[in-house]
């Protein structure tokens, strides 16, 4: 399960709450830490997927590097079969060299679009964690302020409330555009 839907399953727990008469929710705090738990649970797989990537990219690595070196011995082979042919070994080492030089380098760029990616992907779990767990806390706090104070105060939670959206949204569209842009590095 992604950490996405246990955040859908969240808010829509929070969206089910039974109403109170001044326009607030009661919540299960069990359940409430459950969702949390499930979240913590999830991370681990998120994080699996950025190692998947990177074994991807060292795979990849690998394979340009085993391609490099067999057309380096093919060129050595052809070296020992025209040694005569002076200007034909040349050319063939010229090529090597250059097949070579081309593999590491998108090797390089390989890598550095995975890694990229990786750090990306994970700044975004991050970022998109602490203001989840920001709202949760935020709305811990106004829920404890209110059964301690037995005062009722419907617009801070509103407010409150309307900031998490709002900062859910945002960092759900930088998100979005973090990840095209990750995707365009990594195929260019």
């Amino acid at each position: 399960m992604s950490v996405y839907r246990v955040l859908d399953k969240l808010e829509a727990y929070v969206r089910e709450g039974t109403w109170l008469p001044a326009g607030y929710r009661i919540l299960s705090e069990e359940r409430l830490s459950e969702f949390i738990e499930k979240m913590r649970a999830t991370l681990p797989e998120e994080v699996g997927r950025a190692k998947i990537i990177t074994k991807d990219h060292e795979r990849m690595l690998r394979a340009a590097q085993e391609k490099a070196q067999a057309l380096v011995d093919d060129a050595a082979t052809k070296h020992d079969e025209m040694v005569d042919q002076h200007e034909v070994v040349q050319r063939a080492r010229r090529t090597a060299e250059a097949v070579l030089r081309d593999a590491q380098e998108r090797a390089q760029r390989v890598r550095e679009g995975a890694d990229h990616y990786a750090a990306s992907v994970l700044g975004e779990m991050e970022s998109r964690l602490s203001g989840a767990l920001g709202a949760v806390r935020k709305g811990r706090d106004a829920l404890s302020s209110e059964v301690t104070t037995g005062t009722t105060s419907a617009p801070q939670l509103a407010d409150a409330a309307a900031k998490s959206k709002r900062a859910a949204f945002d960092q759900e569209n930088a998100s979005a555009d973090a990840d095209t842009a990750a995707l365009e590095a990594v195929e260019s």
